[in-house]
C-alpha cells in the first residue's frame, strides 16, 4: 500500500492562520526553544553516554558498515514515524511542508529525554502553532500515532513470533487480547466519537475535519514501514553478534514490536527501560543465547538514541535553510 502524499496539491501551503508574531514575542519564543532544544540534547546526550558501558562490548564485536546500515535503519524508521504524525495531522486538516513536519517532529520528540511524559506533545504544539496548525489538532494527531503504533506492532508480532519464537514467548500471550480492541477502536467512527466526546467534556470546540478511513490507513501504512526498518536495523545487529538466516530476521521484526509494545503498556517503566529488553531477549532466545540476545537489545536502544538526535540535528537545519531561501511561487 501506498499511502497518500499529503503534500500534493495546494493545501500544503500553510494556511492563514500563521500570523506573525510582534518581534519581542517572537525573541522569546526562540530563546524558550533554544533553551528546550539544549536541555533536551543534555538529556539525550546523557542518556546514550550513561548506556555506552553496558554496550561497548557488544559493539565491540559489530563491524563498522554493519552499524552504520543499523544506524541507517533506525533513520529510516523514524522518518516512517514522522510521515505517519504528518499524515494524521493532514487528514485533520493541516498538512505541512516536508521540512516543517521534520522540524516540529523530530525537535519535539526529543522531549521524551526530559524527565516527565508531556513534554513532546507540548513542544510540538507550540512549534505547530506557528506553522498554523491548532493546538488541540497537534495534541490529536500526536496521541493519535500511539493507539496505531501499538496496533499495527502488535500485528507484527502475531504474523512473526508465534510461528519462530513458540514457548520462548508465551507468557506475552496475552497480549493478543489487545489487538480486536485496538483495530475496532481504531474505527473513524469510534475516534471521532471518542475525540468529541473529549473536546466537549474539556469544553473546547469540535475537531473542524474529522479522521477519515483514509486518513487512518494511510498512517497504519507508515506504521508498517516503520516496523519493516526497525526490525531490518535489530537483524542488521543479531547477524553481527551470531544469529542468520531468514528466521533471525523474522524474530527481529517480531522482538522489536513486541518489545516497544509491552514498553508502551507497562507504564511503570520510563520509556520502556527494562522491560522492552527482557521482551526482546525472550524473543530472540530461539537464535541467541541470553548473553548475546541482550547485548543485542542494549545495542539497538543506543542505536535508537542517536538516531533521535541525527534527525533532530538535521530537521533543524534543513528547517533554518528552507526559512532563508525566499518564496516566489505563487500559490492560489
Amino acid at each position: 500500500m501506498t499511502p497518500p502524499d499529503p503534500m500534493s496539491g495546494p493545501d500544503a501551503v500553510p494556511g492563514p492562520d500563521a500570523v506573525p508574531a510582534p518581534p519581542a514575542r517572537s525573541a522569546r519564543k526562540k530563546l524558550v526553544r533554544l533553551l528546550f532544544l539544549l536541555v533536551a540534547l543534555g538529556f539525550g546526550a546523557w542518556a546514550v553516554a550513561g548506556r555506552w558501558s553496558q554496550v561497548a562490548d557488544g559493539f565491540s564485536r559489530l563491524s563498522w558498515p554493519l552499524l552504520a546500515a543499523s544506524l541507517v535503519a533506525v533513520l529510516a524508521a523514524l522518518s516512517a514515524g514522522m510521515l505517519m504524525w504528518r499524515a494524521l495531522l493532514a487528514d485533520l486538516g493541516s498538512p505541512l511542508a516536508l521540512t516543517d513536519a521534520a522540524k516540529v517532529f523530530f525537535v519535539g520528540q526529543l522531549g521524551k529525554y526530559i524527565p516527565g511524559s508531556l513534554w513532546p506533545v507540548l513542544a510540538q504544539m507550540e512549534m505547530g502553532k506557528d506553522l498554523g496548525v491548532p493546538r488541540s489538532r497537534s495534541a490529536t494527531a500526536f496521541f493519535l500515532t500511539y493507539p496505531i503504533y501499538l496496533a499495527s506492532g502488535l500485528g507484527v508480532a502475531v504474523l512473526t513470533l508465534p510461528a519462530f519464537a513458540g514457548d520462548s514467548v508465551a507468557r506475552y500471550a496475552w497480549l493478543l487480547l489487545l489487538l480486536p480492541v485496538l483495530v475496532a477502536g481504531l474505527h473513524p467512527r469510534v475516534v471521532n466519537g471518542v475525540l468529541g466526546l473529549g473536546l466537549r467534556l474539556l469544553r473546547r470546540p469540535p475537531l473542524e475535519r474529522p479522521l477519515s478511513r483514509r486518513g487512518v490507513l494511510a498512517s497504519a501504512g507508515w506504521a508498517f514501514a516503520g516496523w519493516a526498518a526497525y526490525g531490518v536495523h535489530l537483524w542488521l545487529v543479531v547477524t553481527g553478534l551470531g544469529a542468520a538466516g531468514p528466521r533471525a530476521l523474522a524474530l527481529s521484526l517480531g522482538a522489536f514490536s513486541l518489545a516497544w509494545c509491552l514498553g508502551f503498556i507497562v507504564v511503570i517503566a520510563p520509556a520502556g527501560a527494562g522491560v522492552r529488553e527482557v521482551a526482546m531477549v525472550a524473543a530472540l532466545a530461539p537464535v541467541l543465547p541470553g548473553g548475546t540476545a541482550l547485548a543485542a537489545a542494549l545495542c539497538s536502544r543506543l542505536l535508537v538514541s542517536l538516531g533521535d538526535l541525527m534527525w533532530a540535528g538535521l530537521a533543524g537545519l534543513a528547517a533554518r535553510r528552507a526559512e532563508s531561501v525566499p518564496v516566489t511561487a505563487e500559490h492560489d
